[in-house]
């Protein structure tokens, strides 16, 4: 991923606490020479020194079978907004837009024993919606068996993790208020996060 120096988010904790936070990523494999991807809600989890990855594909989508042949890229993004020139001191200048994105490089492992498959639902359900535990467990378990055989489940231990935080750094201290001002009252959820991001950054330093 591109990263001018000014963007950089060096800090591994913070880039794994937004790959939780906006845990909807898209993974990205080749097939057959072309890129393919997959949208798909993953656990984050930290093993010790590793970084692990966990989630499931469709048995019938054709990238569950080629996602263990190579690394595979997962795409972690999620906040972003346009930013006019109107924010800016001089004339000169041109629109960018700001976000926050987290590339995780690595290379796939199937997930094929049954009580682990089983184990990684329940995660899944415990980490996405607590409530729905007590109707889970109350399905039939041919019905549970059913689903499980439908879905091919992988983690992915992260060998390169690559992040990049674009929130005007390089512009001046009164554009960067601009901004904050303008987003932290606008009405749009990604201007108001974009907002919150930028003003913790500011706190940062």
């Amino acid at each position: 991923m591109y990263t001018p120096k000014y963007f950089q988010l060096i800090d591994h904790q913070e880039a794994i606490s937004f790959m939780q936070k906006y845990s909807f990523a898209t993974i990205v494999t080749v097939l057959n020479g072309v890129p393919e991807a997959t949208h798909l809600p993953f656990l984050v989890e930290q093993r010790g020194e590793q970084l692990v990855l966990i989630s499931h594909f469709a048995k019938a989508n054709p990238q569950a079978g080629a996602v263990f042949n190579e690394t595979s890229l997962v795409i972690f993004t999620e906040p972003h907004a346009y930013i006019s020139p109107s924010n800016y001191e001089k004339e000169q200048n041109v629109p960018t837009w700001n976000y926050l994105s987290v590339h995780a490089y690595g290379k796939a492992t199937l997930i094929d024993d049954k009580t682990k498959v089983a184990l990684l639902l329940e995660k899944m359900i415990g980490f996405y919606e607590v409530a729905y535990r007590k109707q889970w467990d109350n399905l039939p378990d041919d019905y549970k068996h059913k689903m499980m055989n439908g879905i091919t489940a992988f983690e992915i231990v992260v060998t390169d993790l690559q992040a990049k935080k674009k929130l005007s750094q390089n512009r001046t201290e009164i554009e960067r208020e601009n901004i904050i001002s303008s987003f932290s009252s606008s009405a749009d959820k990604n201007e108001q996060e974009i907002a919150a991001y930028m003003s913790a950054l500011k706190k940062d330093n």
